[in-house]
This record gives C-alpha cells, structure tokens and sequence, in this order.
C-alpha cells in the first residue's frame, strides 16, 4: 500500500475539490441524462445550495487548520485508539480500523443532530429541501458545518488516524455522499444486495422522507451496518417518499438562500410564499425519486 499511503499523505486540497465537482457533475448527469432541456428552477435550485460552499469556506478553513495541527499532535505524541490496536502498524489494518470506527461516529454525530433540537435547527436546513438531488449535499449551514468538524476534531483526538488515512476515507466519503443524494434509483435487486452493507440513494431518499419515524432512521454515513445494528434501519416504497419536511414546508420553487441562513433561527416559511401556483416537478427519469412525482 505504500503508493497509496503516499498519495494520500501529500494530496493536496484540489484534488479532494476536484473530485466533489467531478461526482456532482457525473450524478447531475445521470439525474438530467434523458432531459436536457434548460429547466430555470432546477439550475436556481442547485445555484442556491451551491452557494453554501460559500459560506461554509471561511468555517472549513478556520477548522481544518486545527485539524491538521491535531493531526501533526496525535503523530508526534502516537496518540490515538487506532495507533494501539493489535496490527496497527500495518497500513490496510490502520485504514480498515480508521473507517469503521469513523464511520461509526459519524453515524452518533448523526443521530446526535436529530435528537437536540438546537442542533437540529441546523442540521434541519439540509433536510427542508423539497428537491433532493446531488445539490442537497452541498446544502449545509454554516451552524451546521462548525458543529460537524467540531465533533470531527473530537474523533480524530479520540481515535488517532494518520492524515493519510483520514484523507483516504474523506475520498470515499465525497464519493458516498455524492451518490447517496443523486435523484436516481438502482434497481431494487441491486439496491437489496448493495444495502446490506452501504448506503444507496435507495436508503438514504427514505431519510429525507418528510415525516417522522423514516426522517429520524437510516442515518449511517458510507456504512449501513450501525442502522441495521442499532434498529435504526427503515425501508419505504419509492412512490410513498415525499423529500422536504412537514415542520419546514418551503414554497414549491424554493426558498431563498437567506431565508435558508436565518431559518434555525425561527419558524417555517411565512405563508404567502407557499402560495406559488406554478409546481415544479422535480422528476429528471423514469425510475428516480422526486417530491413532486412523489405526492
């Protein structure tokens, strides 16, 4: 492995952007691939979600600097769970060992954001979308984005990964992430054998369902053994999901991006936006979720 522990222990921060854009665009493509035409409201839908890679920069920035000076630590001082585990020294055991457990905090971080309602104001800004798509995954406030890689300075001193390894699950994370937001389905033989392990568009479009128990079950990140494992795990037909949430109702075109930044900060959308008479349909194929084809 050492070719690629060495990639990954120098990659630099383009390659890692370069990879989302790459994704975004490949799973936009497969969404649209049998609609070109040029749909105002899904590119003004996608504009605004992308619009928080703005805002969440500053936050990404001010963060992954004390990661690396935690991860520079952690080295310096062999601190960390992984680093003293039988193997450890091995590269594939060290890696193997570092997205498990991970991936199994990620999905507690998860949980932990339904569950305490001011967290959830935050993390519920993502959720609200009516639309989801290979956009939503860029929908994150700011509030949100701090708390998230405050928790992950947090597992990394308790875990101790070398950056090469976090940096290699952080490749395949933006690969999971990407795919599991796609407004596309597999088909259900596939979805069935593929879910027993990961997290499929299938499974996670059932955690964007606007309604209690399916919005607060499959919470796992790229794994979705610890939905399985914790009986967190929850199936619903294609036809029956409904994306956006029945407690933050959006207007059928969106809601602003500066609505999207104040709402944890207060109620829904005020009613005369949710007058608009024109529905967006969503749908991009045949066999993809959307909220509209949905109802």
């Amino acid at each position: 492995m050492h070719p690629v522990t060495q990639y990954f222990a120098h990659v630099p921060d383009s390659h890692r952007i370069g990879l989302l854009i790459f994704t975004i665009a490949l799973f936009w493509h497969l969404e649209n691939r049998q609609d070109w035409r040029l749909d105002f409201r899904r590119w003004r839908h996608a504009l605004t979600n992308a619009r928080f890679t703005l805002a969440d920069g500053l936050v990404q920035v001010f963060l992954g600097l004390l990661l690396l000076k935690e991860l520079d630590w952690s080295d310096t001082h062999n601190w960390g769970l992984v680093r003293h585990l039988p193997f450890a020294t091995n590269s594939f055991v060290h890696f193997i060992a570092v997205f498990l457990i991970l991936d199994l905090l990620e999905y507690f971080y998860h949980v932990v954001m339904h569950r305490y309602g001011y967290l959830w104001r935050f993390h519920a800004v993502h959720h609200a979308d009516p639309h989801v798509d290979v956009s939503t995954v860029l929908r994150e406030h700011p509030g949100e984005t701090f708390i998230r890689l405050s928790f992950l300075l947090l597992w990394v001193f308790v875990t101790g990964p070398t950056f090469w390894a976090l940096m290699a699950r952080q490749f395949i994370q933006i690969v999971a992430n990407v795919a599991a937001h796609a407004n596309y389905r597999l088909p259900e033989s596939l979805d069935r054998v593929l879910s027993y392990v990961l997290v499929t568009p299938n499974v996670h479009h059932v955690h964007h369902h606007r309604e209690q128990p399916y919005t607060d079950s499959n919470y796992g990140d790229v794994l979705s053994i610890w939905d399985r494992f914790f009986g967190t795990y929850s199936t619903l037909a294609a036809d029956k999901i409904i994306f956006g949430l029945d407690t933050h109702p959006e207007p059928t075109d969106g809601a602003s991006f500066n609505h999207l930044l104040l709402q944890p900060f207060q109620l829904g959308v005020a009613d005369e936006e949710l007058t608009s008479p024109d529905v967006w349909s969503a749908e991009v194929n045949p066999v993809s979720v959307s909220a509209e084809s949905a109802r």
